[in-house]
């Protein structure tokens, strides 16, 4: 596609989960790179918005509420997508961006009114490289960078605060699908915490909550296993706090999730536990990183060793 001025309005719609978004950031630093003049908006929604906290590159983030997630009711949330869509329009906007061409995500991009509407066609590859294709119809060139999300500093120096100084191993335990659940986390942070600070992390709840179960319970097993040891439990209730005790690690472990593309991000060492995705296009990006998958491809099957062996490898 041929831009028809130097200073064209770009939307990219991501409007999936945490990992996704946290993939697509590459090409949003590309398109700031060498579209220097573009005005560049992102449409998220209020699951994974933190993701572009402090991100400058970006000149205006759009958030809306997922049904799932509604904090109000129907019909008020109808409304404020309505309302949302209609100032959407009212950019007009030169191209609409889509990595995940999803027939949701379709149906919203052309209701937009954007001259052209750009969907990406990769269909082999990883996540990052499969989102940065479609910005190769504007003239992006090169190959994909880093990912990238940036730290709230309020939130990190609390919990240094809480936590002092480091330096620490974190592992992160919250998974939403069974088989990236790994039932050996008490075993793994009893022996890490023999000789390190483990930071252990996780989504806070009850698990049986139907709209974000969490892992209180199996938190506080983990504690209780460890005994009196060097474990600092941190739920992480939103992004922000993720992010920030993240961005503290020095080293982390965790299933194939969000905190994992997180993590890399932030240009941490991760090792990644990996049940029934794929391992090609979801693995970390851009660090060091040791991946572990059984062959069965549940982590239930996955023993302590390999797990234990990988984290003192990638820790020296």
């Amino acid at each position: 596609m041929a831009l028809e001025h130097k200073s064209p309005r770009i939307l990219i719609l991501r409007r999936d989960n945490i990992g996704d978004l946290v993939c697509t950031t590459p090409l949003v630093a590309a398109l700031r790179g060498q579209l220097q003049g573009a005005w560049i908006g992102v449409l998220v929604n209020t699951y994974n918005a933190e993701v572009l906290a402090n991100n400058t590159t970006i000149d205006e983030v759009f958030v809306y509420e997922k049904m799932k997630h509604r904090s109000k009711g129907a019909l008020a949330l109808f409304k404020d997508r309505l309302k949302l869509l209609s100032s959407l329009r009212g950019r007009k906007l030169d191209a609409v961006l889509v990595p995940a061409p999803s027939p949701q995500s379709l149906k919203v991009a052309k209701s937009l009114g954007a001259r052209s509407v750009l969907v990406s066609t990769a269909g082999t590859g990883h996540e990052v490289e499969r989102s940065f294709q479609v910005g190769r119809e504007l003239g992006i060139t090169g190959e994909p960078g880093k990912m990238r999300v940036f730290p709230d500093a309020a939130v990190v120096a609390g919990l240094q605060a809480q936590l002092g100084a480091g330096p620490f191993t974190a592992v992160h335990i919250s998974a939403r699908r069974p088989k990236q659940r790994w039932p050996l986390y008490a075993e793994l942070v009893r022996e890490l915490a023999r000789d390190s600070q483990v930071m252990l992390l996780w989504a806070p709840g009850p698990a049986d909550d139907p709209r974000h179960p969490g892992d209180d319970a199996f938190a506080a097993r983990i504690v209780a296993a460890a005994g009196d040891s060097n474990v600092m439990p941190v739920p992480t209730p939103d992004l922000a706090t993720l992010i920030a005790a993240l961005s503290l690690a020095r080293l982390v472990v965790c299933p194939d999730g969000g905190a994992m593309h997180l993590a890399a991000a932030l240009g941490k060492p991760v090792v990644a536990l990996f049940g029934d995705s794929p391992i090609e296009r979801w693995r970390p990006w851009g660090v060091e990183h040791r991946v572990l998958c059984p062959d069965s491809r549940d982590l239930a099957d996955l023993p302590l060793a390999p797990v234990l062996g990988a984290v003192r490898e990638l820790a020296g």
